[in-house]
């Protein structure tokens, strides 16, 4: 038994398919095949269904393969203890973040940890909660930005910082008209939505209360996968969206003048980065925390007398 072969073990787990495994492990199907063929036949079990599509573990397969991860996982902690005895920040960092934070939050700290540690490489996908845990989940990713608390006891969750929502109104609602609003101020049939799938489209719902109310009729209902979008839509059309408070960073003093906040005690979200509980790459993570708390406005870094908003 090699730590190669529980290398296209794992691979093979993942994508479920030869191909795409012998691809992402930079080898040959034929060779990444052999070497879980010669695996199952020194341990004398099958490992994998190959009669179905796409393969899956037999039972004893999942066990080994979850023994597996464990071992390779361990293997890493190596470099690690070396790299962090010769006070080195290296290695690589695969990072999952949703995309109501992306496009606010990266901006303000990649450039610098890029910089500031050249050794480490640096992996970033956009993905939905969902997508990104799933992830996690097979050490596809290393680390996760999102919103918590996700009450699931697979991850470890560390608190960053607390964004406020704020609502970002047209000129012809009445609630442009008010100083700070109540969620009853705004007007449910004039509200855009990101779509399904995202965990701020829940927190908007449990904010607005439309969870506890019947649908409302509209003659246009459009929803979309971007802040920025529906930002363009109370623009143009008119109506009301809610916004994360670091998305206010590149608006104008014209738009500014449309974002209005919440009475007390103002609704937050909390955003964490989450890994999985037995981790072991802390380096390069920990040097990513540090570099986003470094840009973080101090009110931020506590909840104070703020209502943090559930997911869903």
């Amino acid at each position: 038994m090699t730590f190669v072969q529980l290398e296209y073990l794992v691979a093979l787990d993942t994508y479920r398919h030869f191909a795409t495994a012998a691809e992402n492990c930079f080898v040959t199907q034929p060779t990444l095949s052999m070497q879980i063929q010669k695996l199952e036949d020194e341990l004398g079990v099958k490992l994998f269904d190959r009669s179905k599509q796409p393969v899956v573990p037999t039972e004893i397969g999942e066990a080994v393969i979850r023994q597996a991860r464990v071992l390779l996982r361990e293997a890493l902690k190596t470099r690690e203890i070396v790299d962090e005895h010769r006070g080195i920040v290296a290695g690589e960092i695969r990072i999952g973040i949703i995309p109501t934070l992306a496009p606010y939050l990266l901006p303000l700290f990649l450039a610098n940890f890029i910089q500031k540690y050249p050794h480490v490489k640096v992996k970033i996908k956009e993905l939905t909660t969902e997508n990104l845990l799933a992830k996690l989940n097979k050490d596809l990713i290393d680390v996760g930005i999102v919103a918590t608390p996700l009450h699931d006891e697979r991850v470890f969750e560390e608190p960053l910082f607390y964004e406020e929502f704020v609502a970002y109104v047209s000129e012809n609602e009445i609630a442009y008209q008010k100083e700070f609003l109540l969620s009853e101020d705004i007007d449910l049939s004039r509200l855009w939505l990101l779509e399904e799938g995202h965990c701020f489209r829940g927190q908007i719902l449990n904010i607005c209360e439309l969870r506890k109310q019947n649908p409302v009729n509209r003659n246009f209902e459009y929803e979309s996968g971007s802040i920025e979008t529906l930002k363009r839509m109370v623009e143009s059309y008119g109506g009301v969206t809610i916004l994360p408070e670091l998305s206010l960073t590149d608006l104008s003093e014209t738009q500014l003048q449309q974002v209005r906040q919440f009475h007390n005690p103002k609704p937050i979200r909390e955003v964490s980065l989450v890994t999985l509980r037995h981790h072991l790459r802390r380096g390069p993570i920990e040097a990513m925390k540090a570099e986003i708390l470094a840009v973080i406005p101090e009110k931020m870094k506590q909840p104070h007398q703020r209502k943090l908003v559930e997911l869903g």
